[in-house]
């Protein structure tokens, strides 16, 4: 149960955290609403930290089958699409939808990355995946044409890691299954 609600507590931190990011971005234009932060960023963070801690206790039991379906955790921070497929013309409107989805696979894919499990090549794209924010981040500000002020290379800071952190929780359902012992779960029930 600790290692549960330590889990989502991580979640549930983490987004806040990109709740904060979110609002650096649209600047002036954020609005903090009971239903689109706390229903869909800082609940679907809970329950995804949840999620990941679920399956680190697994992990740490001998694992269960099919247990690393858990690693499809982060989608959980896509719900905020669900509205929008009763609308399909608004469904990826004002870049929510492609942020919803983006965070997830990006964070999933450098979960996958460097799970040290799996196919190399196949890590080694998922890598790439993963890292391609930062150029495309620092791409997009030289084509705005501003000036890249220290604030800025805050924001770019701000994602990077939040994305890192992501990926670092995602790799959870992939790592190697502790098996069962008596002296194992004493250790688990004591987390």
């Amino acid at each position: 149960m600790r290692l549960l609600i330590a889990a989502g507590i991580c979640g549930l931190a983490w987004a806040s955290g990109l709740r904060g990011f979110m609002a650096q971005v649209a600047g002036s234009e954020s609005q903090v609403t009971w239903s689109g932060t706390f229903g869909w960023v800082l609940l679907p963070g809970l329950v995804g930290g949840v999620m990941l801690g679920w399956a680190e206790h697994l992990r740490r039991t001998g694992g269960r089958k099919g247990w690393r379906w858990l690693s499809l955790s982060p989608l959980v921070l896509a719900s905020v699409l669900l509205p929008g497929l009763t609308d399909p013309a608004s469904f990826l409107a004002d870049g929510i939808g492609g942020g919803a989805l983006a965070v997830p696979l990006f964070g999933m894919a450098g979960g996958y990355a460097i799970s040290h499990r799996g196919p190399v090549g196949a890590r080694a794209l998922c890598g790439l995946l993963a890292l391609a924010p930062i150029p495309v981040w620092a791409l997009v500000k030289v084509a705005e044409g501003a000036a890249f002020t220290a604030h800025q290379a805050w924001v770019a800071i701000y994602f990077w890691s939040l994305l890192a952190v992501l990926a670092l929780g995602s790799s959870i359902p992939h790592g190697p299954v502790v098996a069962a012992t008596n002296s194992a779960r004493r250790e688990d029930l004591t987390v």
